[in-house]
């Protein structure tokens, strides 16, 4: 045998030559119809193209957006074509807006961008006790959004320059006492009506449904019988906590740690001061600031002649009407507690030192250092708790990452099990019986997680049984899964819903004779059959307090009262039908001036934001906004 293949190896070889090049063909054109399905263009502003790849990035950021403020969403209605195309055409609408700024040479200096990151509150909270920026923190803010410190930045600053084109717009808005008074009226305004309602209930009793109606209406709401489908699974969390268990502290990295940190984990310094305080606003006509600053100038020339009237001078003199009565004694306070230059001026001097004019967003102080408190050292066995648990948490912080790939690779490696990776790890496999799609509210931690369900449930996952990719499903914390055990959803059998399906038919059947039986006494009573038996009326408007809510409401305010009495009704599905009899058109309630302030603000911001739009579309023309990908139908409603 071995002679024959070595006889005609040459022959042999040339099919098999052949098949391995087809293969690496075959491959090579899926690859590249896969690259230019990503590249494909699905919209363009100007000359720039907006990729199949842009889109579907733009869509996980907006969707990990989301889930991270609102974790119970349902996961279909982010992944829906509807959702999905409104990120699209956010994406155009920014870069027409991008675009309108970079033609109308709209640009952010870096005095304005720095500002911009200074008032970030999670900018803010990465400062250390010094003041300085913690930038490894920093670093890892832009880390977490795809970006370097200079890409975050950049964005910021475009950020910034897009609102100079939309703040042209909405800053100007402007609405007149008389036309949002008129608007709001007829908003707000009320009628009297009586209402009869033909409810479902009161024709039950003439519903019999036969056996062939009921199996006809299950046969055609296959949906509304059916049972979750569901996984038993078992799966494994790596989290920062299980990192720490891994973490051997050295001592002498403990006496390091201590000796850089002592200060710190001592106690922060803190100063009392008080102060002289001539309030001066920003935006204030210069002539007010300029009174304003001769009035402290002055004020320091007298405390500079009568240091110990520091006091009485406040006392009699200083705008800031909580710490005046006390001398302009503000009590002890650490770094952060104060405007940024009112801080620096206090911890740059001395006790008993008197500072020079400072000016802050307030106005204009003179202060005076009246006590420095230094925090007392504390010894190395004192904090060794402490040290140990933060240097244990930034030592694990540090490695997660190293961790998070071998946990990453390890379920992807030996697919077909957990145990490996969480023996290697010491991390506990976790099992769970009755999984389903959409969280539970008693589902607890990671399997409420969307992210986590959309892994799971997962075509792959379910045919193959195979681990889930590793997911991130949290701060420094991610998870993986598998299915032991998957139950399809399925339609229950009729001999199981009868009594429910029987129920539902009899509704809907009521419903239908309800909804018969008012409008042939609406067309009645529109034809001048008298009207007997109509219940008292009652005044509705558009408000929290009002009998009557919903459809109803809205059909009884947009039926056309140009005749009085007229009649309007209501399909209200299974709730059945509503006749109502308008009799008259009432004036608005009066409301208190407060109300009355804060309505026309909003309708002004309802103005604006109607105003934006306008010329967003506008911007969009101009700059050739095209989105090529067509827009999908409203999902329809099941009933």
């Amino acid at each position: 045998m071995f002679d024959f293949i070595r006889k005609y190896m040459k022959v042999i070889a040339i099919p098999f030559f052949l098949i391995i090049i087809l293969a690496f063909v075959f491959q090579s054109v899926g690859d590249y119809a896969g690259m230019t399905d990503k590249a494909a263009t699905v919209a363009s502003v100007g000359g720039t193209k907006i990729t199949q790849s842009e889109w579907d990035a733009a869509h996980k950021n907006e969707v990990d957006r989301i889930r991270a403020s609102r974790p119970n969403i349902d996961a279909k209605l982010l992944d829906s074509e509807q959702a999905k195309y409104a990120t699209l055409e956010r994406l155009v609408r920014e870069r027409v807006l991008a675009t309108a700024a970079s033609a109308e040479h709209l640009t952010t200096t870096d005095a304005r961008l720095a500002k911009e990151l200074q008032q970030d509150p999670t900018i803010s909270s990465m400062r250390l006790p010094d003041g300085k920026l913690d930038m490894e923190r920093y670093r890892q803010l832009a880390a977490s959004q795809g970006l370097t410190t200079e890409g975050f930045e950049a964005r910021v600053r475009t950020d910034l320059s897009v609102r100079q084109v939309e703040s042209g717009v909405t800053s100007t808005a402007f609405s007149s006492a008389a036309m949002a008074q008129v608007t709001l009226n007829a908003f707000f305004g009320r009628r009297e009506v009586q209402v009869v309602r033909f409810n479902p209930a009161d024709y039950s009793a003439k519903v019999t449904p036969s056996d062939a109606e009921v199996e006809t209406y299950y046969q055609a709401n296959p949906k509304l019988f059916q049972a979750e489908e569901t996984a038993a699974i078992e799966y494994v969390v790596l989290d920062i906590d299980a990192v720490k268990k891994s973490i051997t502290l050295n001592e002498a990295d403990l006496k390091t740690y201590y000796e850089q940190n002592v200060t710190r984990l001592s106690g922060n310094e803190q100063r009392r001061a008080s102060h002289i305080l001539i309030t001066a606003a920003k935006d204030a006509p210069a002539a007010e600031r300029k009174k304003a600053k001769e009035k402290i100038d002055a004020l320091l020339a007298e405390v500079r002649k009568k240091p110990d009237a520091f006091a009485d001078l406040a006392r009699k003199n200083s705008q800031d009407t909580g710490s005046a009565p006390a001398g302009g004694d503000l009590d002890f306070f650490g770094r952060g507690a104060m405007v940024k230059p009112f801080e620096e001026a206090a911890f740059a001097m001395k006790k008993g030192d008197i500072s020079d004019v400072v000016e802050s967003d307030f106005g204009y102080h003179i202060i005076k250092v009246t006590d420095v408190k230094l925090p007392q050292q504390k010894s190395f066995e004192e904090l060794r708790a402490s040290l140990e648990s933060d240097l244990r948490t930034q030592q694990a912080q540090r490695k997660f990452a190293e961790i998070a790939e071998t946990f990453t690779n390890g379920v992807y490696e030996q697919a077909d099990s957990l145990k490996p990776i969480a023996e290697r790890l010491k991390l506990e496999v976790k099992t769970f019986p009755n999984l389903r799609r959409v969280p539970t509210p008693a589902a607890p931690g990671v399997l409420a997680n969307p992210k986590f369900l959309a892994a799971v449930f997962s075509a792959d996952s379910i045919e193959k049984k195979r681990n889930t990719e590793a997911v991130e499903v949290g701060s420094n914390q991610i998870a993986a899964a598998r299915i032991t055990q998957y139950t399809a959803a399925r339609t229950l059998p009729l001999d199981e819903v009868r009594a429910s399906v029987k129920s539902r038919l009899v509704m809907s059947q009521s419903a239908e004779l309800a909804k018969a039986d008012g409008i042939a006494k609406l067309a009645a009573w529109k034809a001048g059959a008298e009207a007997t038996s109509l219940p008292a009326p009652i005044v509705v408007t558009r408000g929290a307090n009002t009998p009557i809510q919903g459809p109803m409401l809205d059909a009884i305010l947009r039926a056309d009262a140009t005749t009085l009495p007229t009649w309007t009704g209501v399909d209200l599905g299974n709730q059945g039908y509503a006749v109502a009899r308008i009799t008259k058109v009432l004036d608005r309630e009066p409301v208190a001036a407060e109300v009355a302030t804060q309505e026309r603000s909003q309708y002004t911001t309802v103005i604006a934001k109607a105003e934006s739009d306008a010329y967003q579309q506008l911007l969009k023309v101009r700059h050739k906004g095209l989105i090529k990908v067509a827009k999908p139908a409203k999902p329809t409603e099941t009933k």
